[in-house]
């Protein structure tokens, strides 16, 4: 849910609540809209309210007495009017600078914040602190500060307003429109005036509630959170942040709230979890990934879940080069296999970035050839037209299951000319290499760290695949997720190539085309069997092999010099390339020096403006310098050198 404004995230100091106000049921005043906590509202006469107890003028006290009885019988009327009639409230967008900030922040004693940034403007934000003698971050979650008032409003609003929110589904309104229609309406009925701090509060906690992630829903919208992981009972979630790795938030459950969450989760994703059937794993509306399980049988902290946030715009050739993932030269390696043709597999540890890095080079597929994916969890986005997209599926209610190995039957029924398969894990890849060996091109993703244990993990147990059906696999691409600098990166370990099996020892041969050194933090390119074969495919020469992969990596060069990072902007272009390669290359050459030629033209008129800056006060200074001198002798002549009198020797 987006605000109407955005602002700065502001420090504060935390949102207290004032319990000694004295409110009645149903008191309307806040903190954050009236600094009087006094029980009158704007429309009430004046002196109606909190008047004193003590003498008034005219009148003993019997006189007082029936003045207070008769203002307490006044405010009981206008109460009953109100609930009975309800109130008019004038909604309008939140205004941080008239209304002040729905959320506040205290740094804790003895951190320091280092980072602070929205997640959803104006309602959540984001601190990350470092505690120096601990020597960690913390990650803290800022959302809306309700006092106690504000907070039996919420709990009376929730129930008020959920069967009119499942009874205005598909209107075509949005969900926020929604439920600030329906909070008005019930505010109004209840004589409620909330001022608009209070207003926009409760509409952040109901969408968040009710359309949102509950409690996880700010770290499911910071694009900079890789996991969110929750691992029990009362326990801090962690997340991974791509900044500060593994960290602490301030987010946990109770164990009520714990099961009840993970339940809604598998809920919302069509899926369901109990007792029995305590394990889950699902994909997320957003097309995040979800590992769930329930109770303290299978997880004795009890009830836990891990996240994988789904990157909406995945990530393109340019951004894992800029990363320091791969090098331009293996990326323009890579489009020219896929281009011929070859088949590989990605593998790596966990998170060490395979599915990432092979939807990214997916897009080097030529625009017109059929792709059709397969996947446990949906996470693949490919920008290509004739891309068809399948899921596996388990039995719920009726049915039967559809698993990997049921999708890659039916996907060689579809005639594909590539197939991508999201992990190999199982009986699925002896179809999988059946298609490779039949001529289809495929892609996926396997768990292991080197060259030798992809192959150990492909021929035996559960996989299974003979070796001479293995020799078919063109390349493999060797992922870690691993330090360098003091910082934690991920690289290409190695992209080695599978030469066929060796008739004197009978094992595999393989090659490694790349090669990553970690003292260097640099890619060490090998020679090339695939690309020996593309050339004499091609009929090229090696002097004319040489010169398209130079070409390509130009091509490459210039897409992150401009900044080409959207995949649908980069796919459009790698598209153009394939219709008319020396057309896009002029273009993107010409686009580069027009940028060059205007930051060359920026950088000269700062130094223009540095020089003169420096020349007006060098003049300035040399003047004021000739000026006060001449004061100072003039003066020194005047007072017959008093200042030499002075302590110090004068001025």
């Amino acid at each position: 849910m987006s605000g109407d404004t955005q602002t700065e995230p502001v420090e504060g100091s935390g949102g207290a609540t004032d319990e000694s106000s004295g409110r009645s049921e149903g008191s309307t005043d806040q903190s954050r809209d009236s600094p009087d906590r006094s029980r009158d509202s704007p429309d009430r006469p004046h002196g109606s309210a909190g008047r004193s107890d003590g003498p008034v003028d005219g009148g003993g006290p019997l006189g007082v007495d029936l003045e207070g009885r008769i203002d307490a019988f006044r405010r009981r009327l206008e109460r009953t009017w109100e609930m009975l009639h309800g109130s008019d409230l004038a909604v309008r967008p939140f205004r941080p600078g008239e209304d002040g900030p729905l959320a506040t922040f205290s740094v804790p004693d003895g951190e320091e914040e280092v980072a602070r940034y929205w997640v959803n403007a104006p309602y959540a934000y984001v601190v990350i602190t470092y505690d120096d003698e601990a020597s960690e971050h913390r990650y803290h979650a800022v959302e809306p500060d309700l006092d106690g008032f504000e907070r039996s409003l919420l709990d009376r609003v929730a129930d008020d307003i959920r069967d009119p929110l499942l009874y205005r589904e598909g209107t075509g309104r949005t969900d926020v429109e929604t439920l600030r229609t329906e909070l008005k309406s019930l505010l109004e009925s209840y004589g409620v005036d909330a001022g608009m701090g209070t207003f926009h509060s409760l509409v952040y906690y109901l969408h968040r509630d009710f359309r949102g992630y509950g409690k996880v829903d700010p770290l499911l919208n910071d694009r900079h959170i890789e996991d969110i992981s929750c691992d029990g009972y009362g326990l801090p979630i962690f997340v991974y942040h791509d900044e500060y790795t593994d960290i602490e938030t301030n987010v946990s459950f109770d164990e009520d709230e714990l099961d009840n969450y993970v339940i809604r989760l598998a809920q919302q994703s069509g899926r369901h979890v109990s007792v029995g059937d305590p394990m889950v794993e699902t994909t997320l509306a957003d097309g995040s990934r979800a590992e769930i399980a329930l109770g303290k049988e299978v997880t004795p902290r009890g009830s836990a879940f891990t996240i994988r946030q789904y990157a909406e715009d995945p990530f393109t050739p340019i951004d894992l080069v800029n990363y320091g993932t791969f090098s331009v030269g293996q990326m323009a390696y890579f489009w020219l296999c896929i281009e011929h043709n070859k088949s590989f597999i990605f593998a790596g540890g966990t998170a060490s970035g395979k599915t990432t890095s092979m939807n990214a080079v997916s897009m080097f597929v030529p625009p017109r050839a059929k792709v059709l994916s397969i996947e446990d969890t949906r996470e693949l986005s490919l920008y290509h037209d004739n891309w068809l997209s399948s899921v596996t599926r388990e039995r719920r209610y009726e049915g039967t299951d559809i698993d990997m190995y049921d999708l890659l039957r039916s996907a060689l029924r579809h005639r594909p000319e590539y197939i991508i398969v999201g992990e190999v894990r199982g009986e699925e890849a002896i179809t999988l290499f059946q298609a490779m060996n039949t001529g289809h091109t495929t892609f996926s993703t396997m768990h292991a760290d080197s060259i030798e244990t992809v192959i150990n993990r492909l021929e035996n147990e559960p996989i299974n695949v003979p070796r001479a059906m293995v020799q078919s696999l063109d390349m493999l691409s060797v992922q870690t997720l691993t330090r360098s600098n003091d910082q934690r990166v991920r690289r290409a370990k190695t992209i080695g190539e599978i030469g066929g099996i060796d008739q004197r020892t009978g094992e595999l041969d393989y090659s490694s085309a790349f090669e990553w050194r970690p003292d260097t933090d640099e890619f060490r390119r090998n020679d090339s069997m695939l690309l020996e074969e593309i050339a004499e495919e091609r009929g090229w020469s090696r002097s004319e092999l040489l010169r398209e992969v130079r070409r390509r990596e130009r091509f490459l060069e210039l897409c992150r010099e401009l900044g080409v990072t959207d995949y649908r902007q980069f796919t459009a272009l790698v598209n153009e390339y394939y219709a008319d390669a020396g057309r896009v290359m002029d273009r993107l050459e010409a686009r580069a020096d027009t940028k060059a030629a205007e930051t060359d033209d920026t950088t000269t008129t700062e130094t223009d403006d540095t020089t003169t800056t420096e020349t007006d006060d060098t003049t300035t200074a040399e003047t004021d310098d000739t000026t006060t001198a001449e004061t100072d002798d003039t003066t020194t002549t005047e007072t017959g050198n008093t200042n030499a009198d002075r302590p110090g020797g004068g001025v």
